[in-house]
């Protein structure tokens, strides 16, 4: 057995947009704490921009050791070659074993330029990462401590664990949503390490004449309450009432890919492996039959409320309460329930 002798931290990508800190950098630093403990190496955030000290304490709070800042003029607006030309000068220069990144555009958009560049494996589309031993099948060589890359492969129809024997760091990109938010520690301190990184204005292959942001329109990842549909609705009609018992509960309306492709309701609302990965605290399920793929996107939920009229449908194996009937028939009298306790 191999025992991998690589001591360097475990990183995350701390994406950050007009100074603000993306949810999913701070989701993994809930798993890349875990991931540091077990390898007994610190955790860093590599954080670039312009004027974005100020985030190294969120940071700080939710779990990391260190930050590495990176603070330049050509970094205040996101551009891939800028942003990859920084990080690889900070990751050869440091030697991380382990970079993650959110696989939001901008992640899936980086991560790949970087493992180019440094000649090292990436893993998309993560929903879960461990620390372990594996065997190269080419070699029959056990290896330890090797980073596991789990995620759906085939369609969905599987679980690949994916591994990396001799390219380093090991990177991966992870689903957002499928981490578990950490508690925020506000007495926690670390270490701010300050890089100067070389760019040229010759760098910047793109001239931003200027930017407009879009409002989100459904924020199912804030939602404590979702009431999504399936195929099995019907309609975009049928839709009326699963909105109408979501503004009862004061929650929001997702759909599985199968209700989206079938145009009954837009793609903002799809939750699952290709949409939106949630875990409200209560994740009502209609006319879902529980494809693996939606699954995967919502069966972290808190509990589980599915309704259909296949008594056998997938989806009652992960509910923890499961109505067998006619969503329209069930959610008038739900709604009524609803109202009757306001």
């Amino acid at each position: 057995m191999i025992e991998v002798n690589r001591k360097g931290d475990v990183w995350v990508f701390a994406q950050q947009q007009d100074g603000q800190l993306n949810e999913v950098s701070l989701e993994l630093l809930s798993k890349g704490r875990q991931l540091a403990d077990t390898l007994k190496v610190p955790l860093g955030a590599v954080l670039l921009g312009q004027n974005v000290q100020s985030l190294t304490g969120p940071l700080f709070h939710h779990g990391a050791d260190k930050v590495y800042l990176a603070q330049h003029d050509l970094l205040e607006t996101y551009q891939s070659n800028t942003y990859a030309k920084a990080l690889c000068q900070i990751i050869t220069r440091h030697k991380p074993q382990i970079v993650i990144y959110g696989a939001t555009p901008r992640g899936r958009d980086l991560a790949p330029r970087i493992a180019s560049a440094m000649k090292a494996g990436l893993t998309a589309d993560c929903t879960d990462l461990d620390i372990g031993d594996n065997t190269d099948p080419s070699t029959k060589v056990t290896h330890k401590n090797l980073l596991l890359q789990i995620r759906p492969a085939f369609g969905g129809n599987i679980i690949a664990t994916i591994v990396n024997y001799n390219r380093w760091p090991q990177m991966a990109t992870v689903r957002e949503g499928v981490m578990a938010m950490p508690t925020p520690d506000a007495s926690r301190r670390g270490t701010i390490i300050k890089e100067a990184v070389e760019l040229t204005p010759q760098d910047v292959l793109i001239e931003v004449l200027e930017k407009s942001h879009r409002e989100r329109r459904v924020n199912l990842k804030g939602s404590r309450i979702i009431v999504s549909g399936g195929a099995g609705v019907g309609s975009a009609d049928g839709f009326q009432l699963l909105r109408d018992l979501a503004n009862a509960l004061g929650g929001e309306v997702g759909a599985s890919r199968a209700a989206v492709d079938s145009g009954f309701i837009s793609k903002d609302h799809q939750v699952g492996q290709t949409g939106t990965t949630v875990r409200p605290a209560l994740y009502i399920a209609v006319g879902i039959s529980g494809a693996v793929q939606h699954r995967a996107g919502m069966q972290e939920s808190a509990k589980i409320l599915a309704i259909n009229t296949d008594a056998e449908a997938p989806i009652f194996s992960i509910a923890h309460y499961g109505i067998v009937g006619d969503y329209r028939q069930v959610i008038p009298s739900l709604i009524k329930a609803v109202k009757a306790r306001a």
